[in-house]
């Protein structure tokens, strides 16, 4: 049994992350998949019109990342919620106590989470990697498990080209030292990219399912979703200097 664990942040934030690596061992019997999210998303933005209120958006949330991952064809094994107050996860000392308790039960092959960067600079997505970080490492060489630490990424060549689409489609173009705003890492830094355009018809069903999300989600006119998730790319934090793999497990013994 290989065992893949997921730590986001808010619903949604799982839906870009490991989805499509998830969607292509979704047949694997022994492949076990571990989520946990810090927050509903509760103080998500709410689109004109949308039938939600600030006291029941998290409960919707939480029921569209379900929804979400059904759609895609493979649930999680384990889904965990963990309450914390959305936009104020830095503010939760006892995040990486909650996140070992959980991790040191399952023992999972590979842990998949935020870099530095936060993918867009949110606080409360740079408190959940470093959370995650620090309880992978109190827990690595434990026993079993604990091989592979990933972060996830978007390289600067990716971030480039699609800023260049945006201002094509006359959309703003994102600022990398804005909150909120996706930015690059290197591409050098890149040590994993997943091929999983075969599965992307299914991590974009999946997309889908985030209804209360979607205007902000960069789901526009003109956006080919499937060409956008057809790659999964990540910095691989622990060990370091591996470079060209191309799937979650490869290498492990």
């Amino acid at each position: 049994m290989r065992t893949l664990a997921l730590i986001v942040a808010h619903p949604d934030d799982d839906a870009y992350g490991v989805a499509g690596t998830v969607a292509l061992h979704a047949a694997d019997p022994g492949v076990r998949f571990v989520l946990i999210h810090a927050t509903d998303g509760a103080a998500g933005d709410i689109a004109p019109g949308f039938p939600a209120t600030r006291e029941t958006l998290g409960a919707i949330r939480r029921l569209e990342d379900e929804n979400a991952w059904r759609a895609l064809g493979r649930v999680p094994d384990r889904h965990e919620w963990l309450g914390y107050e959305d936009g104020a996860v830095e503010q939760a000392p006892e995040l990486c106590d909650r996140l070992v308790e959980i991790l040191g039960e399952e023992r999972p092959d590979v842990v998949a989470t935020f870099g530095p960067d936060g993918i867009t600079g949110h606080p409360d997505h740079i408190a959940v990697g470093a959370a995650t970080d620090t309880a992978f490492h109190r827990l690595r060489g434990k026993g079993s498990g604990f091989q592979r630490l990933l972060h996830g990424a978007m390289p600067q060549s990716v971030f480039d080209r699609w800023n260049a689409s945006r201002m094509r489609r006359g959309e703003p173009a994102w600022d990398p030292s804005a909150i909120y705003h996706l930015r690059g890492v290197p591409d050098e830094s890149i040590g994993m990219s997943v091929d999983v355009s075969s599965v992307a018809d299914r991590v974009v069903a999946g997309l889908r399912e985030h209804r209360s999300q979607q205007h902000v989600m960069g789901a526009g006119p003109g956006l080919d979703w499937e060409r956008a998730v057809g790659m999964e790319h990540y910095v691989i934090a622990w060990p370091s200097g591996l470079q060209g793999l191309t799937d979650v497990f490869e290498g492990l013994p």
